[in-house]
């Protein structure tokens, strides 16, 4: 057979500059001089725009993390070389090289970005030199924000009890149901699997994403207290999106996963071995979290005025911007790219993978073999449905709607709704985790 005498790549062997053992320690000099005037020379321009506040402009604040994306970028590879050439050994793991490609390729398209927006900010100040001037005479009269107000769903009181009593069982609902899910997938080892291991990992992201606004929530109609602080506001806009982008990339991964395990079954070990899963989920977590950190550090340069109301029930990035009293076409670009690599790029992969899927499934003869290989994207189909579905009932009733109560209520079907429903439709459609789940219930307790 074709991939009969196929093994798992462990390492890559990095060949360098030159193998000549000579020209060895001046490489290494010299390239060691280069990484250390890299990082202190961007390190002094970090702490220089810090700590003086007139260099407290949008100029200097895009340089500052230009100099930090520079020392990352740097970081990702001369040091790795340096210790090549010092232990004279030139191996990289299979993760290593994945994880430095990986990383190389996010902040060489960070560093093209911020590029862009350094233009886009030289353009503002010299041909519309007059709206900066307008937008800072607004802000001189404007005083420090510390907080916001969640106004949540409704201010009817005798609602309050009866929205407490919800999300608390909506909640403790999501957490119990994901907690099962990740006992049983870590308990049982006929499900130490690709799949399951992809599910775990969705279960875990979806406690977390529920974990960062419902709390807050039920504080606040407990105490009958709308407010959060300024840095609270924030830190909670950026952990939505960042468990939100998550939760895309894992759907996206466990497409794949099923892609693999259908149309190329006696590969599929070998394509989905460990490691792989790993470093799968781990450069999911690393581009989510720069996809979410930029327009999130962005928002934190915007000037607000008096109106500090978000008729939300937690802090969405995209509701904090519109109370904004300064430009804010920057950071709506920034959300409309990443919501784009979100619903546009990972929704495509999901697509591909499934037209894929279908094609290899209609070529089999069996009809049991056609039932089984379904059966196995169901679920997942499920809830890549219920995620974009009520992510896409947000945004047109936020369209065709200009009522803010009505896109609150709206926001939670895609915010709670997805994290809450998951664990019931794995564990229901799927017989082995029904099993499992049982095995789990009625296994008794060790004292030891």
């Amino acid at each position: 057979m074709k991939f009969k005498n196929q093994t798992i790549v462990s390492g890559f062997l990095l060949l360098g500059l030159t193998d000549d053992p000579e020209l060895q320690p001046l490489i290494f000099c010299l390239f060691l001089l280069i990484y250390l005037v890299t990082i202190l020379g961007n390190l002094l321009i970090i702490l220089a725009i810090s700590s003086h506040s007139h260099l407290h402009t949008p100029m200097y604040f895009f340089l500052s993390s230009l100099s930090f994306t520079d020392i990352c970028t740097s970081t990702t590879t001369i040091p790795k070389m340096l210790m090549n050439i010092q232990t004279q050994d030139q191996s990289i793991t299979y993760i290593g090289c994945l994880t430095q490609s990986t990383s190389v390729f996010t902040f060489g398209g960070f560093e093209s970005c911020l590029l862009a927006v350094m233009a886009y900010d030289r353009y503002v100040a010299i041909c519309q030199p007059l709206s900066r001037i307008i937008t800072n005479m607004e802000v001189i009269n404007q005083t420090s924000v510390s907080e916001f107000n969640l106004l949540g769903l409704t201010d009817d009181p005798e609602l309050q009890p009866l929205i407490f009593s919800l999300f608390l069982s909506i909640y403790l609902v999501t957490i119990l149901g994901n907690l099962l899910i990740i006992l049983a997938v870590s308990s049982e080892s006929d499900l130490h699997t690709p799949m399951y291991f992809l599910l775990s990992n969705l279960s875990f992201s979806d406690i977390c994403s529920s974990t960062s606004t419902i709390p807050k929530m039920l504080m606040n109609t407990q105490k009958q207290r709308q407010r959060i602080t300024y840095t609270g506001c924030f830190t909670q806009a950026g952990f939505v999106l960042v468990f939100a982008f998550l939760e895309s990339f894992l759907l996206a991964v466990m497409a794949y996963d099923r892609y693999a395990a259908i149309c190329h079954p006696l590969r599929y070990t070998v394509i989905m071995n460990p490691h792989f899963c790993v470093l799968l989920v781990l450069v999911s977590l690393l581009i989510s979290m720069a996809d979410s950190l930029l327009p999130t550090l962005m928002a934190l340069w915007l000037s607000f005025c008096t109106d500090l109301d978000i008729t939300h029930f937690f802090c969405e990035l995209a509701q904090v911007i519109k109370l904004a009293c300064s430009d804010t076409i920057i950071d709506n670009i920034l959300i409309y790219i990443s919501s784009c690599i979100c619903a546009g790029i990972l929704l495509s992969g999901i697509i591909y993978s499934y037209i894929h899927i279908v094609s290899s499934v209609l070529r089999m003869s069996s009809s049991g073999g056609k039932y089984k290989a379904f059966s196995t994207c169901v679920s997942h189909l499920s809830v890549v449905s219920l995620f974009y579905g009520t992510g896409l009932g947000v945004y047109i009733s936020s369209a065709v709607t200009d009522s803010p109560n009505n896109t609150a209520v709206a926001s939670v079907m895609y915010s709670v709704l997805p994290q809450v429903l998951n664990p019931f439709i794995y564990s229901l459609r799927n017989k082995d985790m029904k099993e499992a789940l049982w095995r789990l219930s009625t296994r008794k307790p060790s004292l030891l």
